[in-house]
């Protein structure tokens, strides 16, 4: 779509104030779904993280890669196993996604270093970032699984202090400094209370959240965290979406403004949510005083 100068000059406006207000503050991106199997929208996902850190934010990037790390056990001839949706991970399983995740995480490092953005990959177990317990699944052992049960955020402050981009797989270490695979929308949301970042996005493989799943006008912009309480009550939500309402819920109570849950598979989503006045996925905000800012 070819816009006139005028129009170009009013998208870079209506994104003033937000460039403004959110300088210098901490963005988390969860990153998976759709849009880290996409070469091209991995690519849009990236030039977004780059364009937020080259206006003066402090993004950081917390990924996922069950679909890769499935591939490649498959690979070696190992079988997935799910227990309640969670991946039973014994020790070779715990192999193979430790090595595949630090994959994903130089590829995505590599990307950011192309566009010029000085990025740096490493693990929860670095600078002992991510400590973490045993996670049972409806009391059932499911391996080396982990719950997050501390935060140190030093390396990370460091990094975002030399002007570095971290990009943080969710691999942690328990009290016997065993390593432990946590969910990644359960690391990115420990990372961001740690952080108490301004802003914690998810990209996921759904436009937002709605009031009726078969309704697709009835998506939500913004919800308060009171609504989103009410709605986790109602038993409503689908079983994808249950954990990631929780999430969004512990990370605004924890000291996070704004959590947004975005389509990953729409081309520059990021930009769309953080910059317009409109957004296009759904933002949880702290209470009905911070609307006006829910998207800003």
């Amino acid at each position: 779509m070819n816009l006139e100068p005028m129009q170009k000059a009013a998208v870079l406006i209506e994104a003033l104030p937000y460039i403004q207000r959110f300088n210098r503050k901490i963005v988390v991106v969860k990153y998976g779904g759709s849009a880290m199997v996409d070469e091209e929208l991995k690519r849009k996902v990236i030039q977004d993280v780059a364009l937020l850190k080259l206006v003066g934010f402090k993004p950081i990037i917390v990924h996922g890669g069950g679909k890769d790390i499935s591939r490649w056990a498959n690979k070696a001839g190992m079988e997935s196993r799910f227990k309640n949706g969670l991946r039973v991970t014994d020790e070779p399983t715990m192999e193979i996604a430790e090595m595949v995740l630090n994959k994903v995480n130089k590829s995505l490092v590599q990307l950011v270093n192309e566009l010029g953005i000085q990025a740096v990959g490493i693990s929860g177990k670095d600078g002992m970032i991510l400590k973490c317990r045993k996670k049972y699944s409806g009391g059932e052992d499911i391996g080396f699984v982990g719950e997050v049960s501390e935060v140190n955020p030093k390396l990370i402050y460091d990094l975002l202090e030399k002007d570095f981009l971290p990009i943080i797989c969710p691999i942690g270490f328990d009290e016997d400094f065993l390593s432990y695979n946590i969910n990644a929308d359960d690391a990115a949301c420990a990372i961001a209370t740690a952080v108490q970042a301004e802003k914690l996005a998810f990209l996921t493989d759904v436009e937002g959240v709605y009031k009726n799943v078969e309704d697709k006008e009835s998506l939500i912009s913004e919800m308060d965290v009171e609504e989103a309480q009410s709605f986790v009550a109602s038993g409503t939500l689908g079983g994808g979406m249950l954990p990631k309402i929780q999430n969004c819920i512990n990370a605004i109570e924890s000291g996070v403004s704004r959590v947004h849950i975005l389509d990953g598979r729409i081309p520059h989503c990021l930009l769309l949510e953080i910059f317009t006045d409109k957004g296009i996925g759904t933002a949880i905000y702290n209470s009905k005083e911070d609307e006006r800012y829910y998207h800003g």
